[in-house]
């Protein structure tokens, strides 16, 4: 390293100092001399050893403090919305359905697995009740069949796979969700998954585009970031955790809290046992205009097509007249921001 502490300014302009190095150490940069006594060096390094002398940002313990659950919130919401913005993500097909859903070929396994144990043990009635358990995923193993076409259909349209402009986006777990992926991911398209931190942990489906799943502390802020970009929401049969988003959904479109979008119930027959719409509206607790924010439909290619249609109807049509993707602005497709 050349030494050009002594440089004679008078001969020009000084060599630029190295970004971080120094030719003369600071004074503080040594922590104490080496005549100074070993009480005094033992308390620099307890001051030194503190969590308060750990820098905010690198401080674990102090960021999940109760003060700081707002920047939690925060950060929760910005590190999904940066990425998604940076690589380009405007719209979403949102996908929901059962963690429990099956491939229907691992489904009929499961199902031929349980029937051999009960032939070995005839009168067990826990492993009657499993049959009948196992025969109904057989049943509804269609329906994951149907999400996975759908993610299809979403990853080849617009410019391509590689257009990241709509893609499918999912709770980012088994079954459904991971149909969805699945799908999108056999075409070779981008896809997301919005996880979220539970105590049995959920690993996320090996369908996921890296660096496109997140892992979600709050259900508020995964909630918000489902309906943020979506231009549809799409459900297959599921439990609690797809009646919650459904239900979610309805109501915010419902008040009116964001603009209608389409939303669909894969599997006539399963809803319609489920969830009894009818007889809220006979109780009053409805509306007849409230029955419209939903429809049902079998196949991929039938909640595709009506998708479409309902936005072109809707005046917000997400697609050019070549079938490419439309940039996402706030008159043409979400005028209330969420």
């Amino acid at each position: 390293m050349t030494d050009n502490s002594h440089q004679d300014h008078s001969k020009g302009i000084p060599t630029p100092p190295r970004r971080l190095e120094r030719v003369c150490p600071l004074p503080w940069e040594h922590p104490v001399s080496i005549q100074q006594a070993e009480e005094l060096k033992r308390r620099q390094q307890e001051i030194m050893d503190n969590p308060s002398y750990v820098e905010p940002d690198r401080d674990v313990s102090f960021i999940h403090e109760d003060e700081l659950r707002g920047v939690r919130l925060q950060l929760d919401y910005t590190k999904a919305e940066a990425t998604m913005n940076a690589y380009g993500i405007h719209h979403a097909i949102v996908v929901f359905g059962s963690t429990r859903l099956k491939d229907e070929r691992v489904a009929k396994m499961d199902h031929e697995l349980i029937l051999s144990k009960l032939a070995a043990d005839p009168t067990n009635s826990a492993l009657q009740q499993e049959v009948r358990l196992s025969e109904k995923q057989v049943g509804l193993s269609r329906y994951y069949e149907v999400a996975r076409q759908l993610g299809r259909l979403v990853g080849q349209s617009g410019h391509g796979p590689q257009d990241s402009s709509l893609v499918i986006m999912t709770g980012g777990g088994p079954g459904g969700m991971e149909a969805a992926n699945r799908g999108a991911f056999e075409v070779g398209a981008r896809t997301v998954g919005l996880n979220i931190t539970l105590p049995r942990e959920q690993y996320p489906n090996p369908y996921i585009t890296p660096g496109l799943c997140f892992q979600f502390h709050y259900f508020a802020l995964r909630k918000l970031h489902f309906m943020k970009r979506a231009v549809a929401l799409v459900a297959v049969p599921g439990g609690y955790g797809t009646l919650d988003e459904l239900f979610g959904a309805l109501t915010l479109i419902q008040t009116r809290k964001i603009a209608p979008i389409p939303i669909v119930l894969v599997g006539e027959s399963y809803w319609r046992e489920v969830v009894n719409f009818e007889r809220l509206l006979e109780y009053g607790n409805i509306d007849q205009e409230d029955l419209n924010l939903f429809w049902y439909a079998e196949t991929a290619d039938e909640v595709w097509s009506g998708i479409k249609e309902w936005h072109r109807n809707n005046g917000t049509d997400i697609f050019d007249g070549e079938g490419h993707i439309l940039p996402r602005t706030k008159s043409s497709l979400r005028p209330d921001p969420i």
